[in-house]
């Protein structure tokens, strides 16, 4: 299934983040936060103004994001779970 975000939402699957901290405890799977790094995975045409033109996305595909942790829309598609943001909800691009 294909799933293309309408105006100035982007789909974005979360990375995941390490299982162990850094003194090397391992963390149980039910005190893991989500993650808030992600990868753009497809992107809308951007937010249409009042005189009808669209104003240009300011991310792309493959671009790695920060997005709060209780950000957009958790979809899964094909058994895959993604988080679907308005553009406005990505805090930072990562370079």
């Amino acid at each position: 299934m294909k799933v293309t975000p309408l105006n100035d939402r982007v789909l974005i699957k979360r990375m995941e983040e390490e299982t162990k901290s850094r003194g090397g405890i391992i963390i149980p799977d039910t005190a893991k936060e989500k993650p808030t790094k992600g990868k753009i995975i497809a992107v809308g045409l951007g937010e249409r103004q009042d005189n009808g033109e669209r104003r240009p996305m300011s991310v792309k595909v493959g671009d790695m994001v920060i997005l709060g942790k209780y950000s957009g829309t958790d979809i899964k598609v094909d058994g895959e779970e993604y988080v679907l943001v308005k553009e406005s909800e990505i805090m930072a691009i990562v370079d």
